[in-house]
């Protein structure tokens, strides 16, 4: 156990089914009279029926993609701007939290997304408008990180920012209801790769070591479940919950290997983001596995790393999604082990791992 550590979360969490229709209610405890909604394409009519039925939603942004660009963050700044918002409500998986984050702490300050993006701006903790993050998946836990991704044409980022912490969660199970079996299960194993990142990265503390372990154990149990028979409440809530403690096991130990490797296998080969995490995850358990590895293991009911890494490959195999270097296509396995060894994530993972073991570990998956 750590000797020292300092722990904050101050994010305020609403979760359980039925909180998001209590939306309006946690506005009036928020204070807030003027707030823009973001989302993606498919919750836009939901969206629209808000904006009828209470006019504090003064303002929708529904055209987020699936790795969100900076293009839609500026629109949203745009919007709140013109109607002079308070709160900014990201509505949907990552990309719609993520793009709610970045909107909400530029709007209020001078200059525009670029600037900001491209570091001739800083942002400010101290000013920005109010996030509210709404997850309809169980799988990015950006509800509770100071973390958003942003893609600016062919160039990625990551950006941890005080900033970008939500002021609220509301994670309502119900929402999940509805999203399709291979999207489960990518997110779920988002989930799985925060969680067991977090709790083995350099960084980790006691705090997150407990609610990683949580969170392996309720996904261990429930994401199967919630695959096959999306419709089932109990899987979904505990779903929800695991998604939302994996985000809290990894928003201050950060995560590491899995989620470095992830970006060069979704930038180059176009894997779904939890598909990328998931592509080496079993992999890494293998590699990074110590007696606090199996001590995880034994307290989510499982008898070594081993069984842990059989039981993330066969998620893997259950959903059909990529396991093997060949479904990838053609490979730049230079390239792609240089791109993985140099991302700053990579300095998070208990066992170094240079270019040499990272080609090791990827010819391992022919």
């Amino acid at each position: 156990m750590a000797n020292e550590f300092i722990y904050a979360q101050p994010v305020k969490i609403w979760f359980g089914e039925g909180k998001f229709a209590q939306l309006s209610a946690i506005l009036e405890e928020l204070r807030i009279e003027r707030a823009v909604l973001v989302c993606g394409r498919h919750f836009a009519p939901d969206a629209q029926a808000m904006m009828e039925a209470d006019k504090r939603f003064v303002a929708l942004f529904s055209q987020v993609e699936q790795n969100p660009q900076l293009s839609g963050i500026e629109e949203t700044v745009r919007l709140c701007r013109a109607h002079d918002a308070q709160a900014v409500i990201g509505i949907g998986g990552g990309s719609s939290m993520d793009t709610a984050k970045f909107a909400a702490a530029v709007a209020p300050n001078e200059g525009e997304a670029l600037d900001y993006y491209e570091g001739r701006r800083s942002f400010d903790a101290k000013s920005r408008l109010a996030i509210l993050a709404v997850p309809t998946t169980a799988g990015t836990g950006s509800e509770v990180t100071q973390v958003s991704v942003v893609s600016h044409g062919k160039e990625k980022k990551t950006i941890n920012n005080p900033a970008f912490m939500p002021t609220a969660a509301i994670v309502d199970p119900l929402l999940s209801i509805g999203v399709p079996p291979r999207t489960t299960m990518c997110t779920g194993l988002d989930a799985m790769a925060h969680a067991l990142e977090g709790y083995w990265s350099k960084n980790h503390q006691p705090i997150p070591d407990l609610t990683a372990i949580q969170a392996v154990r309720l996904i261990l149990e429930n994401l199967e479940k919630a695959y096959r028979h999306g419709d089932d409440r109990e899987a979904r809530g505990n779903m929800a919950l695991a998604a939302l403690m994996g985000g809290l096991s990894f928003a201050l130990p950060k995560t590491a290997a899995s989620h470095a490797c992830s970006y060069p296998l979704s930038e180059d080969y176009h894997l779904p983001h939890g598909e990328a995490c998931a592509f080496t995850l079993d992999s890494l358990v293998k590699i990074n596995a110590d007696e606090r590895l199996e001590y995880l293991c034994r307290a989510v009911g499982l008898s070594s790393t081993d069984e842990l890494a059989a039981r993330i490959r066969a998620f893997k195999e259950m959903a059909g999604l990529r396991t093997k270097l060949g479904d990838l296509g053609e490979v730049d396995m230079d390239k792609l082990c240089r791109d993985c060894a140099a991302h700053p994530l990579m300095n998070n993972n208990p066992v170094k791992l240079d270019e040499k073991a990272l080609r090791d570990m990827f010819e391992a998956l022919k």
